[in-house]
């Protein structure tokens, strides 16, 4: 199995929606792929089902590590997907602590998931390189960093390479896939300022060719709790996430990315 741990220095970057598109990519193309709420605000069960507080999730487990993997998983209509929420106990203080804390557990949890079968899972985690997001990173066996096209996302690349370098220290085989641009707008100029500022500060091959664009239809598949490429009209859009999971593939087969 591969984990790979979607990951921001900030928040509002557009990390769950990139992260539930991303997942079903994935299983599109036929791989048993698991979806972690990672978020103690449950951003992906907020997007995917209305009774996601409701459900034992991903903080619960980290709780109480004997919970079965089975009372954790929800089934999708795609067969290749399943989720996993983040739980009732997901809020702020059941993901506190300082790094470290919870980084026995989230690899525990991990390998439970892949004892399942599952071959891909994708943990979407709250924003900022902390606390239990980086005890996720820390256990994951990549990492993908989407940066909206925005001049407060090129403010935080400094931070996020900080936070980068001390989490690849608890995490030698870490893989750090490299930026995906989010929230792109190709119709403005400044989007592409953007775009071109975060190329010529980072190697080019830190930065996905696949860029994520700002699009109404997101908010539509999140207001009906699903991915963007079951909706009427998504199918251009589900073909961008298609080759971003192309770009991961071919990424994966190659060393860490950011040595």
């Amino acid at each position: 199995m591969t984990s790979i741990a979607v990951s921001s220095q900030k928040g509002g970057v557009g990390k769950t929606t990139l992260s539930i598109n991303l997942a079903h990519a994935f299983a599109r193309a036929g791989l048993r792929t698991l979806l972690v709420d990672a978020d103690p605000q449950g951003s992906v069960g907020h997007s995917l089902t209305r009774q996601s507080r409701l459900l034992t999730g991903f903080y619960d487990f980290l709780a109480d590590p004997r919970l079965p993997l089975e009372r954790l998983l929800v089934p999708t209509r795609l067969a290749t997907l399943a989720l996993v929420a983040s739980g009732q106990a997901s809020d702020y203080e059941a993901g506190g602590g300082g790094t470290g804390t919870h980084l026995a557990r989230v690899r525990g949890f991990l390998r439970l998931v892949a004892d399942r079968g599952f071959e891909v899972c994708l943990l979407d985690t709250a924003a900022g390189l902390f606390g239990i997001t980086s005890d996720v990173v820390a256990s994951a066996d990549a990492i993908l960093i989407p940066q909206q096209a925005e001049p407060l996302g090129i403010r935080s690349v400094p931070k996020l390479l900080e936070g980068l370098t001390r989490l690849r220290i608890m995490n030698p085989r870490l893989n750090v896939l490299g930026v995906c641009l989010s929230m792109v707008q190709p119709e403005l100029a400044e989007s592409h300022q953007i775009a071109a500022a975060l190329r010529g500060l980072l190697p080019p091959e830190w930065i996905f060719q696949t860029q994520i664009p700002r699009d109404p239809l997101f908010l539509r598949a999140s207001a009906r709790g699903l991915p963007i490429g079951v909706l009427d009209g998504g199918a251009a859009i589900q073909s961008v996430f298609e080759a971003l999971r192309a770009e991961i593939v071919a990424k994966l087969a190659q060393p860490a990315a950011l040595g």
